[in-house]
Parts: C-alpha cells; structure tokens; sequence
C-alpha cells in the first residue's frame, strides 16, 4: 500500500438502471466503466489525467486487465471504488477494489495496467517519459 495520498482514490457511485441486465445485476462489462472513472480521478490527483497525458504527447493505452467478480453489484446498490497506482516505471499497473458502501463487503477486484506510447512515432516506451516522474515528484 503506497503512503503517498496522491497514489490512491476512491469513488462513490450507485448502480444505475442502465448498468443492469433484466435480472437487475450489473452486466460485466459496465465494470470496466467504474474502473475508469476512478482511474480519471487518480491521475488528475497528480496532474497527469488524459488531457495532461495527450499534452505531453503520449498515449496510454490500456493493454491488459483482470476483473474477479466476487460478488453482484445489484440496481441502485450503493458502492466505492478505490484505485492505487501501484507501478509507475515502465507502465502504470492500478489495482482497484469495489466494496458495497452499506456493509464495506468487497465485491470485486482487478487491475489494469497502460503503456506510454509516443503520439508522434508511434513507439512504445519501455521506460515511462520524463513527465510522469516529474508529476509524481519522483527521480528516474
């Protein structure tokens, strides 16, 4: 667990109608939008949300992710994401876990991990550019 508040977030949101199959559980793949929103609120929480990334010329694309569904999320269910950036070098790999807000069981867990890939070239980066590091206030 990193001690940099920076490093970690969290959302709360509730299940929306539109989330949900007929049986009223969240489709799988509206996971992934969760993830998302709480990714966005991490990296501007160090000034390096996508409009920065797209700035400073680099993509990030997401290139593998991992979801363990433990449990349903269910319409109007209350629940928090939390998000920690746990590797920066040579990719961003943030772990996420999602808790129901009323009891604080955990439903779900998973990761996403992105690559830097240079806007221009083409490229990708096997080491994270120079302007990561200077948002996180971290040396090389």
């Amino acid at each position: 667990m990193n001690n940099d508040p920076r490093l970690l977030t969290q959302v709360h949101l509730t299940v929306a109608f539109h989330d949900v199959d007929m049986m009223g559980v969240v489709w799988h793949g509206n996971y992934f939008r969760y993830l998302e929103i709480a990714r966005e609120k991490l990296l501007r929480q160090f000034d390096y949300g996508y409009q920065q990334m797209r700035d400073s010329g680099y993509a990030w694309p997401v290139v593998d992710s991992r979801i363990k569904y433990r449990h349903p999320l269910t319409f109007e269910q209350a629940f928090i994401v939390h998000a920690e950036l746990e590797e920066y070098e040579n990719r961003l790999k943030i772990n996420y876990r999602i808790f129901d807000s009323e009891t604080g069981k955990c439903t779900t867990s998973a990761y996403t991990i992105q690559v830097a890939v240079d806007m221009h070239t083409k490229a990708l980066c096997y080491v994270s550019p120079a302007i990561l590091f200077k948002c996180l206030g971290v040396t090389p």
